[in-house]
């Protein structure tokens, strides 16, 4: 067994903490008569390193049967950590929101001498930061939902009307932000404030750096989610709606749908006290084991679909949207998250076992036996 990062374990002969004269052993240390550790120093690994007696990092690979430091440098060094990923994904953050500014306004209208999807872009990011003040000085989640809808809400009217010369594609494409944006963020809305928290904040919103990126990101799913949409609605060229835009529509309704029937569904089953503490698998659920995440996705499919004839050169590239939707939930914030959740809740019942291997994961399927009655999944 090799010596811990946070240094709890009894040291090696020759380790530097030997040559410091502390010693470890039973449920207590002694040090050198002109060292000393009180109480309150113990539990800080960062100060023993300050002080030059403990090393920055595991220096040998003496067994050791247990420890008898309760450091907290483990969970430091994670936070640390955690923290550079930070400051370096904050400026990769902003320049993806450049780049997708640049391309969107490519052959777009301009307001006050400005490309008006640049300025779009700007105030997401700009929104995103105001917010956050008050919110790391109160350490509160409660309003990042509705500050991302209302985002939405703001950017999509704000290009509507700004642009010199709306026509029936960019009202059209206006409209289904606008309800899909009202929608989303009233749900978000009341369930955190029925649940009176958001989990996934818990040890982020501690750390400034963090809880900023996690705004910062906010900035980057508003830009990159609406881009199709929203070059669409501020570009210069304007075509008939045709074919390709029923077609979008259509797809977008079936998104809309499936997405409102699934998170009824599933806020009914929480609701019902004989269902706590159990997973779902009857309605949409018996199809996928995330038909919220299905219908998400096909509704940004639509919108792009309906901005598509009227982009050009640079703008094609926001046509990312839907993929980067769908990356962002099976890949990042979404699925992976819920289904380890599930796991660690549920993992080993065979119920649960062979739900998850009859079930799938996004794209629905008709079960192959009829759902047994079972409650709410995380």
């Amino acid at each position: 067994m090799t010596c811990l990062p946070c240094w709890s374990v009894r040291p090696c002969p020759g380790s530097p903490i030997r040559k410091a004269g502390l010693s470890v052993g039973g449920e207590r240390a002694s040090v050198g008569a002109n060292q000393r550790v009180d109480s309150n120093f113990v539990g800080s690994a960062a100060a023993f390193s300050n002080a030059g007696w403990l090393p920055p990092r595991p220096i040998c690979a003496a067994p050791s049967r247990r420890a008898t430091f309760p450091f907290e440098a483990r969970g430091s060094e994670v936070i640390d950590r955690s923290d550079r990923v930070s400051l370096t994904a904050f400026p990769i953050a902003v320049l993806v929101g450049v780049g997708i500014a640049l391309a969107g306004s490519h052959g777009g209208a301009s307001a006050f001498g400005l490309p008006i999807f640049a300025l779009a872009v700007a105030c997401a990011f700009l929104i995103q930061w105001v917010a956050f003040v008050p919110a790391y000085i109160l350490q509160s989640e409660r309003f990042f939902d509705i500050v991302g809808s209302a985002t939405y809400l703001l950017l999509t009217l704000s290009g509507l009307l700004l642009s010199p010369s709306p026509d029936g594609r960019s009202i059209l494409l206006a409209a289904l932000v606008v309800i899909w944006a009202l929608r989303l963020g009233s749900f978000l809305f009341r369930r955190i404030h029925a649940t009176g928290k958001d989990d996934r904040f818990d040890e982020i919103k501690r750390s400034f750096i963090r809880f900023l990126n996690v705004w910062t990101l906010q900035g980057v799913w508003v830009s990159v989610t609406l881009g199709a949409a929203l070059a669409a609605i501020t570009t210069t060229v304007r075509r008939p709606m045709g074919v390709s835009a029923a077609i979008g529509f259509l797809v977008w309704i079936v998104g809309f749908a499936v997405e409102v029937a699934a998170d009824a569904q599933k806020a009914r089953f929480r609701r019902d006290p004989s269902n706590q503490g159990e997973f779902i698998r009857i309605g949409l659920w018996a199809w996928s084991r995330h038909p919220n995440y299905f219908g998400e996705i096909v509704l940004w499919v639509g919108v792009a679909l309906v901005a598509l004839p009227v982009l050009r050169g640079w703008q094609l590239i926001t046509l990312i949207s839907p993929l980067f939707v769908a990356l962002l939930l099976t890949q990042v914030s979404g699925v992976p998250k819920l289904e380890r959740r599930a796991d660690e809740k549920w993992g080993g019942r065979a119920d649960y076992e062979a739900y998850k291997a009859s079930t799938p994961l996004i794209i629905p399927r008709p079960p192959s036996e009829p759902p047994e009655r079972a409650a709410i999944s995380p």
